[in-house]
């Protein structure tokens, strides 16, 4: 086991205390590319290609749990080849 696949399991055993980093490395690791925000806005957009939805997240500490939830729900989604 990888130590992204360690930070992933991590995550989803406690998705209310996860650092933006931790969720920053988990998303690239699948393959989700980052758009840096503009004009003083605090969220980052995570686009994958094998998807259309996209994700943004703030950079806020803690991160809210819904966001992270969202971003396994994407991995999940990946990982199954569903679009």
């Amino acid at each position: 086991m990888t130590r992204a696949d360690k930070l992933f399991a991590s995550i989803v055993n406690n998705p209310k205390d996860v650092r933006f980093e931790d969720l920053d490395k988990v998303l690239k690791s699948h393959g989700f590319s980052r758009r840096n925000p503009k004009g003083g806005s605090s969220h980052y957009t995570y686009f994958h290609p094998k998807l259309t939805d996209i994700l943004t997240i703030p950079k806020n500490k803690p991160i809210k749990a819904i966001f992270v939830k969202e971003a396994i729900s994407a991995i999940d989604r990946i990982e199954r080849g569903e679009e």
